[in-house]
């Protein structure tokens, strides 16, 4: 089965190049692309002089089974993920209870397979019940399909029992995701310390609890040498630590979140607890530092850190809510908010959604070469529309982007050639 995808802008992160073209897809893999005759296919598809780019991975995916399945099944984060171009969701091991055997990893795979349109790779928890006491069975759930391992916003604050699962990640090649926050400072904290904070009451926690988490895995890495990946950096402060532990060729990758591209804590105001978020959200000269580190290729990876709470954990006061915000179908016209504003290039922003996250985790999506997965979205980034949350395919609807004003349709998602969206 050939396709050939004519009249595109072609989005190439591998190249850094956006250009007119068209792309080639065989047996649902890239065969080629070009920009001059294009060759005979079965099916012809017309993009219309829109972007045509490779489809998102998105690390850190909250989906609630088991456990809490009223907040996201599997069923609707990937329809959500599949609205939002998200081809590839590398989903969490946070639920009730923690994916920390064999046998809750087989379970997730499962359900993915049998309910998700889009690829779902699970990650599994690095301690026993994510209580930072007792490493899992690495190997096991390795060989179970684990594609990383992480206690997810729980910091194993034990650095013996952290420095030991390291050590045995590292003898197995595994991919350690840590949440940087030094936990007793950071613990209750709805904001960041500051003088918005304290006018507002709100108990905060210092941009230098992030730079000490850092500072201590960053140690850790030079210990044991593992492969390791800080899910969300979000102040200046940590930006050096990250740059060094990088010159000095530690296997050292980092994210950071679109709310924390895109949002700053003079958003919460008004004590929307939609804007509450783990970490909270930081000061402007925080979020351009970050907008400046993605687009230097310092912090690698953006992702929607899609966190489903149902209202009822949401409509409390501010610093008793639960944290957290739905971002697969948000995810996308979110981020081209750096796009319209000049801040990043349609093939860095690429670069961060899709090429290095795929790269991180080993996989070979990503990119618009040939042999390449077709995982692919056809997207208009200058589409306006004003976001409706209960229009979101999500079972929660708890987005800080509600009512907000965004650029940017998902017009078709292709996952393997096959069209799941559009």
């Amino acid at each position: 089965m050939k396709t050939l995808f004519t009249n595109a802008r072609l989005i190439d992160p591998e190249a850094q190049t956006d250009a007119p073209g068209w792309l080639l897809v065989v047996d649902g893999s890239i065969a080629a692309q070009g920009d001059g005759e294009a060759p005979q296919a079965d099916e012809i598809v017309d993009c219309g002089g829109k972007c045509l780019a490779p489809g998102i991975v998105d690390i850190g995916v909250k989906v609630c089974e088991p456990g809490e399945r009223h907040k996201e099944s599997y069923r609707s984060a990937g329809l959500a993920a599949a609205a939002g171009g998200v081809t590839t969701m590398v989903t969490r091991p946070d639920t009730l209870p923690a994916i920390d055997t064999p046998e809750t990893l087989e379970f997730v795979r499962r359900r993915a397979n049998e309910a998700a349109p889009v690829n779902v790779l699970p990650m599994a928890a690095l301690t026993k019940g994510r209580e930072g006491r007792e490493m899992t069975e690495i190997g096991f759930l390795l060989d179970a399909g684990a594609v990383a391992f992480t206690d997810c916003d729980r910091v194993v604050s034990d650095t013996k029992v952290f420095s030991r699962a390291l050590t045995y990640a590292r003898s197995l090649g595994a991919l350690v995701i840590a949440h940087v926050q030094e936990p007793i400072l950071s613990n209750g904290a709805a904001a960041t310390s500051g003088k918005f904070a304290s006018l507002r009451g709100l108990s905060a926690v210092t941009p230098m609890a992030e730079r000490m988490a850092l500072d201590r895995d960053i140690a850790l890495l030079e210990m044991t040498g593992a492969r390791y990946h800080a899910d969300q950096i979000t102040t200046a402060r940590a930006l050096p630590a990250l740059e060094r532990a990088k010159k000095n060729g530690l296997d050292i990758t980092a994210g950071t979140s679109v709310h924390h591209l895109t949002l700053n804590e003079l958003d919460v105001s008004d004590y929307r607890t939609f804007f509450k978020v783990k970490p909270p959200l930081r000061s402007e000269e925080d979020r351009m530092a970050v907008v400046e580190a993605v687009r230097t290729g310092l912090i690698d990876t953006i992702s929607s850190m899609h966190t489903p709470q149902d209202e009822e954990s949401k409509r409390l006061p501010f610093e008793e809510a639960a944290s957290g915000a739905v971002g697969l179908e948000t995810l996308l016209p979110a981020a081209l908010r750096l796009y319209h504003s000049e801040h990043l290039t349609l093939p860095q922003l690429f670069r961060a959604l899709s090429l290095n996250p795929a790269r991180r985790l080993g996989l070979a999506a990503g990119r618009l070469a040939a042999d390449a997965p077709a995982d692919l979205i056809l997207f208009d980034p200058d589409a306006p529309f004003v976001l409706d949350r209960f229009g979101l395919n999500s079972k929660s609807k708890n987005t800080p982007f509600d009512g907000a004003r965004m650029q940017g349709k998902v017009l078709a998602t292709f996952v393997g050639g096959e069209k799941v969206f559009g």
